[in-house]
């Protein structure tokens, strides 16, 4: 199969709707390693937005318009092969696994041997400066640790566009600066396209890019 050309996310004419409700208008671009940032308040439209680019929108919403990634149409594509990450605010880590195994969960089975996918994983502990961490329990790690773990889960799974679901509510604000340049960081340096959906003009605000704001 050969290798995606990196153009990008684009949201063409994207109109979302409940009953005879407009939730979402969009038409825009978001190109690689760009944070683009979608504010407004619970029930805009934020979240339904995320869901159908991934794919999981219930069908009670009317939907026009289509999603493209990397020139690639997603319309009718299944979620698990849209090559889409989404880091919610909630990190979801796996309690019956530890740290090490929530992070192999993401590595596709084209990653084989037990030392190849072993030395993915403990690169991406070093990356989330948490080396020596493989064998932790997840419920023995802080909230910052955590949202790390579940960030890098994401990136192992080699997306090719990221989605951010108010993934620093949950965060005290000491830690929450500290995450949010982690995750924008390795958004840039792993040239993602990313749609960050927020109600916190700070979040919008570190991610330095566009901001588009839903009534």
């Amino acid at each position: 199969m050969p290798e995606r050309m990196k153009s990008g996310l684009e949201l063409h004419d994207v109109h979302i709707s409940l009953g005879e409700r407009e939730l979402v208008a969009i038409d825009v671009k978001i190109p690689p390693g760009e944070v683009l940032t979608l504010m407004g308040p619970s029930g805009s439209g934020k979240s339904s937005l995320l869901s159908y680019i991934c794919g999981t929108l219930s069908e009670t919403f009317s939907v026009t318009g289509r999603v493209v990634l990397d020139g690639m149409p997603l319309d009718g594509v299944p979620p698990q092969d849209r090559h889409v990450g989404i880091l919610f605010q909630d990190d979801l880590l796996f309690p019956h696994l530890s740290v090490g195994g929530n992070l192999a969960f993401a590595l596709s089975s084209k990653v084989r041997g037990r030392a190849n996918r072993r030395a993915r994983v403990e690169a991406a502990l070093v990356s989330a400066e948490m080396e020596g961490f493989y064998d932790r329990d997840p419920a023995t790690l802080s909230g910052g640790q955590r949202a790390r773990v579940a960030l890098m889960r994401v990136l192992l799974s080699e997306p090719c566009a990221l989605l951010l679901d108010e993934p620093f509510s949950k965060l005290d604000s000491g830690l929450r600066s500290q995450i949010r340049s982690f995750v924008f960081d390795l958004c840039r340096k792993n040239s993602l396209p990313t749609l960050m959906v927020t109600h916190d003009p700070e979040d919008a605000e570190a991610a330095a890019g566009r901001v588009i704001a839903l009534d």
